[in-house]
């Protein structure tokens, strides 16, 4: 027997009693209930568990749109899910819904419960993020069958030693990297790969616990603090270079069992490197990025997934540095960038994805390679407001807790559109504060040049300042807060400013710079704490005074 909370519930029952025949009626008023044989084949799709940063609505998204499809190709859909909040566990959603934790031992009782009552085509782990693929190995061992990409092909794209292998076969390129199991190890492989690195644990989503670390000092505070250690438990800890100013894309693609791949979208991060996906700002198709390197993404990409047996989708990370490639990460599952590309393509990903992995191929979709005549634009969405004290610096661990899409012709506009709908006004004139560190200093003078030429004053701090007057833009420096008063958080307070440009690194710095940012925060001030965002949110300025934004429905830029 399992508890229910919502499908089997006697008011749903009597209000759409059709969809319920599979349940017992309840006894005593409690949500009791058991499977009855069916006809039909069964398909169990893992949702995500509880909502939390970096396991969000997204895979909700790709959970509903499974059950939806397979639905109607005349499955019947089973949802393991334990989250109230979310559509999955709606009494309308699947065929029928188990409440229960996404555990081994939960999910394989109700896989049991299942089998006794019916054929079980199988099991989808790939679209409920890193939780129920986690279970993908134990499933097999139990002998469940799993649709998709095989649970030895997931081990292989997450196990750090065997994908390098992949890829040296494939004669790609990855970032210089090692794994660690203890401190020593850790501090041994920093210095044979060169600082600054990426530390994170193995097995995470949401970029829990990854931080980059600038120089050995840093690291031996942050395996002091052994975070990154207990969060990777009885796996390894894993560590990158870390590339500088370079360009992160992330590719989602679907694959099928006959080895054709298509690829649903490449989309070009805003913020550079080092920053996690999902709280970088991206756009789809990407508005920078030569031919010839998106070609040579989409050859790379399809390699992967035939080298990968990838049925169902998949999701790569790739940072492109002076022209050469890099793959970051491959993940054969749901990605959480999945709703914006079927947004911004026209087309249901997830509902494809879940037809492909239940045996149906690619070329029955007729599907062609996406040529969008618009620029789509998401925007992440921070709740930084909400929680005082946090520190609003972008960096590998997520922070947003949603996103916004922005639709036009050029990327300036969409850009545009995304700032409002994340509640961001860019000011068309006035002061603009800019605090930069050293390595994006060359990185300032082009956003800041065309902000002068816009008609902006741009204020700054002694060095930024000094070295935008040895350039010969013309800039009024500003007390930083240590400096005395009047200082910058007093100007940002009386509301002489009206756009903040601040990027920093390193713990003081870090920590001297946070009364800046939370300031411009309870103020409503737009700030950019990334150089590349201060470049786009420049380019959607220009847009802005060009013209007003024309609001148009999402149909007229897809259909």
């Amino acid at each position: 027997m399992f508890k229910r909370i919502d499908s089997c519930a006697a008011e749903f029952a009597a209000i759409t009693p059709y969809m319920y025949s599979t349940y017992e009626t309840p006894v005593n008023g409690e949500a009791e209930c058991e499977a009855k044989p069916s006809d039909k084949k069964k398909i169990i799709i893992l949702g995500g568990g509880p909502n939390r940063i970096g396991q969000g609505i997204e895979f909700d998204y790709c959970c509903c749109h499974a059950a939806f499809s397979l639905s109607a190709q005349g499955f019947e859909t089973i949802m393991i899910n334990c989250n109230p909040e979310t559509v999955s566990t709606d009494y309308d959603t699947s065929d029928r819904l188990y409440f229960e934790p996404l555990t081994a031992e939960d999910v394989l009782e109700v896989v049991r419960v299942e089998q006794s009552k019916g054929t079980l085509a199988g099991v989808i782990v790939q679209f409920g993020g890193q939780t129920p693929l986690k279970l993908a190995n134990t499933l097999v061992a139990e002998g469940v069958p799993l649709l998709g990409t095989s649970a030895d092909a997931i081990d292989l794209a997450e196990d750090r030693k065997r994908f390098q292998v992949l890829l040296n076969d494939l004669k790609l390129k990855q970032p210089k990297n090692a794994t660690a199991m203890t401190p020593d190890e850790t501090m041994a492989a920093a210095k044979e790969i060169g600082f600054p690195i990426i530390l994170r644990p193995s097995y995470v989503l949401g970029g829990r616990g990854m931080v980059v670390v600038p120089n050995e000092a840093a690291l031996k505070t942050t395996v002091a603090q052994g975070d990154v250690f207990r969060i990777s438990g009885d796996n390894p800890v894993l560590i990158d270079g870390f590339l500088h100013h370079a360009i992160e894309v992330d590719v989602d693609a679907i694959g099928d069992s006959d080895g054709e791949v298509w690829i649903a979208g490449i989309m070009e991060h805003i913020e550079e490197a080092g920053v996690h996906s999902g709280d970088s700002a991206c756009a789809i198709p990407p508005h920078s990025l030569p031919k010839a390197i998106i070609a040579e993404i989409e050859r790379q990409t399809v390699a992967m997934a035939k080298a990968l047996n990838v049925r169902g989708l998949m999701n790569v990370q790739y940072a492109v540095q002076d022209g050469e490639i890099y793959v970051l990460e491959v993940n054969p599952r749901a990605s959480r960038t999945v709703p914006f590309v079927a947004k911004a393509i026209g087309l249901p990903v997830a509902a494809i994805a879940a037809r492909v992995m239940s045996g149906e191929k690619l070329k029955t979709f007729n599907l062609k390679r996406p040529n969008p005549n618009h620029i789509a634009v998401k925007e992440a969405v921070m709740p930084f407001n909400r929680f005082p004290g946090v520190d609003v610096v972008l960096g590998p661990e997520m922070k947003s807790t949603g996103e916004v899409m922005g639709l036009d012709e050029n990327f300036g506009r969409a850009f545009a559109k995304a700032q409002v709908g994340a509640g961001l006004r860019l000011p068309h004139s006035g002061v603009v504060f800019v605090s930069v560190k050293d390595a994006d200093k060359d990185y300032a003078l082009q956003p800041v040049r065309d902000l002068i030429e816009m008609g902006f004053e741009i204020i700054a701090t002694r060095g930024t300042a000094q070295f935008l007057g040895e350039n010969g833009l013309e800039v009024k420096q500003v007390n930083k807060v240590l400096e005395g008063r009047p200082h910058i958080v007093d100007a940002i307070k009386n509301g002489e400013v009206q756009l903040v440009f601040n990027t920093t690194e390193g713990t003081q710095s870090l920590a001297d710079s946070f009364s800046i940012r939370r300031t411009t925060l309870h103020q409503k001030v737009p700030y950019y704490t990334t150089i590349a965002g201060a470049a786009a949110a420049t380019q959607a300025i220009r847009a802005l005074r060009e013209g007003s934004l024309e609001v148009a429905p999402l149909q007229s830029y897809t259909s």
